[in-house]
């Protein structure tokens, strides 16, 4: 079990390591579409919304990344001076009050969303934009996202639950 769980979060940490390289990219392309402007007066429309996209992809693809990598954002005046037991508890509350519910339902919810997109052959709205199928591919992330932070919500869980029971966690 301990290895099943280390080999879901690899995927998680290799597929967050991966898309941290798009925020390179995204300064880069940035840093050009400011330079296309200002010195040679050319604007792209495509080259500016794929900012907006990688941005997208990044936040979404390194949702579950970030759960692996206990760098999340977490309210935690007492959860830093709590034992490993309490934070363990909290931890697997959490997880099965609001992650998974929370994913599950992004899950469920975006599906609709992503079939008609992909069904209209939906592309930018923006004359010059970025064409089919490009919204669509990012679109389809959100789904995964859900996927990757239920991957991460069962390793969390438990990691936790392996701690309460005085286990040693994975």
């Amino acid at each position: 079990m301990a290895r099943l769980l280390a080999q879901l979060e690899r995927a998680n940490i290799l597929i967050g390591r991966a898309v941290a390289w798009l925020t390179l990219v995204m300064v880069v392309v940035t840093f050009t579409v400011v330079v296309l402007r200002y010195l040679f007066d050319i604007g792209w429309i495509w080259l500016q919304e794929s900012v907006t996209w990688m941005h997208a992809a990044v936040f979404m693809l390194g949702a579950g990344y970030t759960l692996a990598r206990d760098e999340h954002v977490r309210v935690d005046v007492f959860y830093r001076e709590a034992s490993p037991r309490r934070r363990a508890a909290t931890d697997l509350l959490g997880t099965l009050l609001c992650l998974i519910p929370v994913a599950l339902f992004l899950a469920w919810s975006s599906l609709d969303y992503v079939a008609a997109s992909w069904d209209i052959g939906e592309s930018s709205r923006e004359a010059g934009g970025l064409p089919f199928p490009v919204v669509p591919l990012v679109k389809s992330l959100i789904p995964v996202t859900a996927l990757l932070l239920l991957v991460q919500a069962v390793v969390l869980g438990l990691r936790s639950l392996a701690t309460l029971l005085g286990r040693p966690p994975a």
